[in-house]
């Protein structure tokens, strides 16, 4: 995975047999091969670790510092330069299917922020910031965000839980339809996608990836959807750092349901396959899309 993009690993934990502990389901870890070693060895209770605890919860959990909480593989991290990580459950018809964690890095030339952002239905009609990290954006864009809230269909957050799919946006600038725009633009923040997450709560929660130029969120970004006879998948979105926006491939291209892609939507479990990980989206108990990031 190239050093320079926003999410720096991503792995994927899964239920064992008896559906007492997360084991290792796999992942992407670039050149951490200390990281990936002592990740492979480890499972998960309840409540245990960053999965265990999206996995107690229900909801995505952010961690926007590693020292002193109760993250496993502080050292490791360090020694990686990750500084925050994410993990959310992935829940298909009322089942844990998988949990998803993402770490990041940044620092003073390559700034990037995570937000976890949710609405409670029976308390307010608008979604807030739950948490959030900024890294080297500064305080001035992080008191925007904690003092801004969104209701269903506006700005990023919004719009991610108005379709129940991932919303990528390739320009955070005026007209885009990002709510912070003017205070984005000031710290280098450019890029940013949503994803719609799985709870069993009852709250709406989305997480959102913002970026800079020097930090891609990846090198690549793909939403894949089924086609109207359910069959096969089509590419809705597809953007690359190297060429921009993709062309939807043709229809004979399109991805059978043997392939990652395919698997992942239909087993709600997120499939490895070289530089790429196809991540399933149910963010109401059922598969609406799959995620392709490629590094």
């Amino acid at each position: 995975m190239a050093d320079k993009t926003f999410i720096r690993i991503i792995e994927y934990w899964v239920p064992n047999a008896i559906g007492g502990l997360l084991e290792f389901g796999g992942g992407l870890f670039g050149h951490a091969a200390s990281f990936a070693a002592i990740t492979r060895r480890l499972c998960f209770g309840r409540g245990e670790g960053l999965p265990g605890q999206a996995w107690d919860s229900g909801h995505p959990v952010l961690l926007k510092q590693f020292k002193g909480s109760y993250f496993q593989r502080i050292a490791a991290a360090d020694d990686e330069g990750l500084t925050c990580g994410i993990a959310m459950p992935i829940v298909v018809d009322g089942r844990l299917t998988a949990v998803v964690a993402m770490f990041c890095g940044d620092d003073a030339h390559h700034a990037g922020a995570i937000e976890l952002w949710a609405n409670q239905p029976a308390q307010s009609k608008d979604m807030r910031l739950v948490e959030g990290y900024y890294g080297s954006t500064g305080d001035a864009f992080e008191f925007v965000s904690r003092n801004t809230s969104f209701r269903q269909g506006n700005g990023l957050p919004g719009m991610a839980w108005e379709r129940g799919k991932p919303v990528f946006m390739e320009n955070l600038g005026k007209g885009s339809g990002f709510l912070r725009a003017d205070s984005a633009v000031k710290v280098g923040i450019n890029r940013g996608f949503a994803i719609p997450c799985a709870t069993t709560d009852g709250s709406h929660q989305v997480m959102t990836f913002l970026s800079a130029l020097a930090t891609p969120i990846a090198r690549r970004v793909e939403f894949w959807e089924p086609k109207a006879a359910g069959l096969r998948l089509h590419r809705t979105l597809g953007f690359s750092e190297a060429d921009g926006q993709l062309d939807a491939p043709a229809s004979a291209d399109a991805v059978p349901d043997s392939g990652p892609l395919g698997m992942a939507f239909d087993t709600g479990v997120p499939a490895v396959e070289g530089q790429m990980i196809a991540i399933p989206i149910a963010p109401r108990g059922r598969v609406t899309s799959v995620m392709a990031l490629h590094f």
